[in-house]
């Protein structure tokens, strides 16, 4: 018998009000904002939300993130850690996703630690694990990481629903993996691939786009925007200023995808990383060349 959004969201509630405090890992995105806002109606006080910051964290998002922990009420803390100090991560394997996982969520259990709780959740949901290669969800799976929304069978689109019950302005929000998934697997993450890529996307937010990603070839940048924002892209303006502004930030050439966003298409992103992990490298490819 399937059971009701209803009595999951109770079953969650009394899940987490059996702890003695929780400390969830909060992106600020629908999954882990849910997640809060669940966590806060169980626990109240004793419910904290908290982010990492580190250079793979888009300042937009920490700001995000200090809103919706506002629009909860759940208390908000941040930590500061660095995955480039991982040589694991910074050579962008297939892993990444676990080496990353693995660190951010280790610095929430010496916060839970210092705060004497016990139990660290995230906002892993009932539609995410499945076939392919999923790093990231072994790290939860190691860390004993609790995840209410799977636990209780939550999928994707309820748990959107229940950001829409709570008011919560994330509820249609895209996903947003973090920025060294703009970066091929097997192409070191530093400093400088990230901080190029974080400045065009926020060129792409201040223009309106909502689904967007800027992919780091070497260099080379491949915007991808949502289809039906691909005429917003063609607009001659738009795209006199990303030149110039994707110059200016580091990149040697500046590209727009016509295939559009895809999650996956550059490397295993967090929000799909079942994907394909690598697109067909088209500028190796042969072309015929003309006899003229």
């Amino acid at each position: 018998m399937t059971r009701s959004l209803d009595a999951k969201l109770d079953a969650a509630r009394d899940a987490l009000a059996e702890r003695d405090g929780v400390v969830v890992a909060f992106s600020g995105g629908v999954d882990s904002s849910v997640v809060a806002a669940l966590a806060y109606d169980a626990l109240g006080d004793d419910a904290v939300a908290c982010t990492a910051r580190s250079e793979t964290l888009p300042a937009d998002e920490l700001d995000d993130a200090k809103r919706v922990a506002d629009e909860i009420g759940v208390r908000h803390e941040t930590v500061t850690f660095s995955e480039l100090d991982n040589p694991d991560f910074v050579a962008n394997d297939d892993d990444r996703c676990y080496h990353c996982r693995t660190m951010r969520l280790g610095r929430m259990y010496d916060v839970a630690r210092e705060l004497g709780i016990g139990t660290v959740c995230d906002g892993t949901n009932a539609s995410d694990p499945g076939g392919g290669h999923r790093p990231g969800l072994r790290a939860v799976d190691e860390l004993d990481v609790f995840s209410p929304l799977l636990a209780h069978d939550i999928t994707k689109s309820e748990v959107r629903e229940v950001a829409d019950r709570y008011g919560l302005s994330v509820a249609d929000k895209p996903s947003m993996a973090c920025l060294s998934s703009r970066i091929p697997t097997g192409l070191e993450v530093t400093e400088e691939r990230l901080s190029r890529v974080e400045k065009a996307e926020t060129l792409l937010r201040t223009w309106g786009f909502s689904q967007f990603r800027v992919r780091d070839h070497e260099g080379l940048a491949r915007i991808e925007v949502a289809p039906d924002e691909l005429d917003a892209a063609l607009d001659t303006e738009f795209i006199r200023a990303a030149r110039e502004h994707l110059t200016d930030a580091g990149f040697d050439h500046v590209t727009l995808d016509l295939h559009g966003y895809r999650t996956g298409s550059v490397s295993p992103d967090e929000e799909n990383e079942g994907s394909d992990p690598v697109v067909e490298n088209v500028f190796d490819r042969e072309y015929p060349v003309s006899e003229d």
